[in-house]
């Protein structure tokens, strides 16, 4: 599943540059993940390095955007092709 930021978001910098896919963007507020460009850093890394940076912890799973590990490998090969 894609993730995202929630608002306990303090605007700190750190998760934009991790994303291996520019999924992070800066929004009105907060920070915001692009769920069509997230992978969760599947073909990247072993794990989310926008979660591992995040110094308050607010970057979880998206309940909305459930996805297999199959589905974010396939996302992952599709931006790896158009970039």
């Amino acid at each position: 599943m894609a993730l995202l930021i929630n608002n306990k978001c303090i605007n700190c910098d750190m998760c934009d540059p991790e994303c291996p896919n520019q999924a992070i963007y800066f929004g009105q507020t907060i920070y915001k993940i692009d769920p069509d460009k997230c992978t969760e850093c599947v073909g990247h890394y072993d794990s989310p390095t926008c979660v591992s940076v995040c110094p308050i912890d607010c970057i979880k799973p998206d309940p909305n955007k459930r996805e297999s590990l199959e589905t974010l490998a396939e996302r992952y090969l599709i931006l790896t092709q158009q970039g």
